[in-house]
């Protein structure tokens, strides 16, 4: 290669990325041990030199997949995944689309009513949540980001508005992987990543934060049932396109 010949770019990790990664190897190291509470937003604002929002966005990361639980007014705590009663859960890996339609049924347990309750006991400040991570996947949609994380985000501020922990137990042990719009996902697939289909997941979840914003307890749930409903009608007309392929 010659000396002025221009070098594909390379990308540098984002910010986020390498806070996560560095929480993540203090958390494996037995630094911040199960139960134990991470320093401060503003502690970690200042000992990484980044600002409050990729702070947030690092967390967030992390409670995605199921290493930390972020507790309203009180701080983010470190998960007990590997003695948790649902540990076993998020630990499914497989590719068949048969298992994802079993994460749905599961999810469909525990998120309608987890809907309902939110309609119910949000705060003001958890509807501000719920409308904010609705608001982050519109604008990743808009840039062609991956909305995965965003995705889980928004039903995980569903589960926290229940101001149930253990609904936030059980989405968190799912996992981030159980959401089918993110690349990372080993379900995810073209036509399942399509823009068509991030938009029609995008109006979804608005129809199911404004039943939550109005009070609307019995909508809420209907919405999150039609909302994964749909998703399952989405993956069995997926596992009859495979069989037909072979």
């Amino acid at each position: 290669m010659s000396l002025f010949e221009a070098s594909p770019p390379v990308r540098k990790p984002k910010l986020a990325e390498m806070v996560v990664e560095a929480l993540r190897k203090r958390i494996g190291a037995g630094e911040f041990g199960p139960g134990e509470k991470l320093p401060t937003e503003s502690q970690l604002t200042l000992h990484f030199g980044v600002s409050r929002t990729v702070v947030r966005e690092a967390i967030a990361a992390l409670a995605a997949d199921g290493m930390v639980q972020p507790r309203q007014g009180a701080g983010v705590y470190v998960m007990a995944s590997a003695s948790s009663t649902f540990s076993s859960i998020g630990g499914e890996t497989s590719n068949k689309i048969s298992v994802a339609l079993n994460v749905l049924e599961v999810r469909m347990g525990i998120e309608i009513e987890s809907a309902g309750l939110a309609a119910q006991r949000a705060s003001a400040s958890q509807l501000a949540a719920i409308q904010e991570a609705w608001n982050e996947f519109g604008r990743l949609l808009k840039t062609g980001s991956p909305t995965g994380r965003t995705d889980f985000a928004f039903h995980r501020t569903l589960a926290a508005a229940t101001n149930n922990p253990f609904y936030l137990e059980v989405l968190d042990a799912l996992g981030s992987r159980t959401i089918p719009c993110d690349v990372a996902s080993p379900w995810g697939t073209e036509s399942v990543l399509s823009y068509d289909y991030q938009v029609g997941l995008h109006e979804e979840h608005k129809i199911i934060m404004q039943a939550v914003v109005a009070r609307d307890a019995e909508g809420a749930r209907e919405a999150m049932r039609e909302h994964l409903s749909r998703s399952q009608d989405r993956y069995r007309l997926r596992l009859a396109e495979q069989g037909s392929e072979h």
